[in-house]
């Protein structure tokens, strides 16, 4: 239930009052794991856009870049299947991390509809810039829930990977 549909007491002329955020009560929001999961994970995006900001890379780009880096020549579609990104999203996303000069495409020399990403000598300078950044993230991470809920949390949603 967001702010707009949520119930809103009246005041004594019958005017509906506005609520700070933590006085709205969230009913069987708070039995949801889907509902924790999505808040966590906008608390996630929001630090890791803020540790990263700095070096202007969000955590799509971080991926794409991290996955073709461990995987020089994937094709596009492997890396949209991969990641479970949109085909038309991922070519966006390709073009803006080319146009910075981190990724290459090659056209294949097997299928002339397919190109196989690299990344460029800056991108892998650049990647390993980010890595170090992504890994003070996850130390916010581990400070905000515990090392042990941490490494817990992985192995829960490693299932899902």
């Amino acid at each position: 239930m967001d702010i707009a549909t949520s119930p809103r007491k009246r005041t004594g002329n019958g005017a509906a009052r506005h609520h700070d955020a933590d006085e709205i009560g969230l009913d069987a929001l708070v039995g949801h794991a889907g509902y924790a999961v999505r808040r966590f994970q906008i608390w996630i995006f929001q630090d890791f856009i803020k540790t990263l900001a700095d070096v202007d890379i969000r955590p799509t780009q971080y991926s794409v870049m991290t996955v073709i880096g461990a995987n020089p020549g994937l094709s596009q579609m492997a890396v949209a299947k991969r990641l479970g990104i949109e085909r038309a999203r991922l070519v966006h996303l390709l073009d803006s991390l080319e146009s910075r000069r981190l990724v290459k495409r090659i056209k294949s020399k097997t299928d002339r509809r397919s190109h196989a990403l690299h990344l460029t000598a800056q991108g892998e300078t650049a990647l390993a810039k980010f890595k170090r950044l992504a890994a003070e993230h996850e130390r916010h991470v581990e400070e905000k829930i515990g090392k042990e809920n941490r490494e817990h949390l992985l192995r829960i949603l490693a299932g899902f990977t």
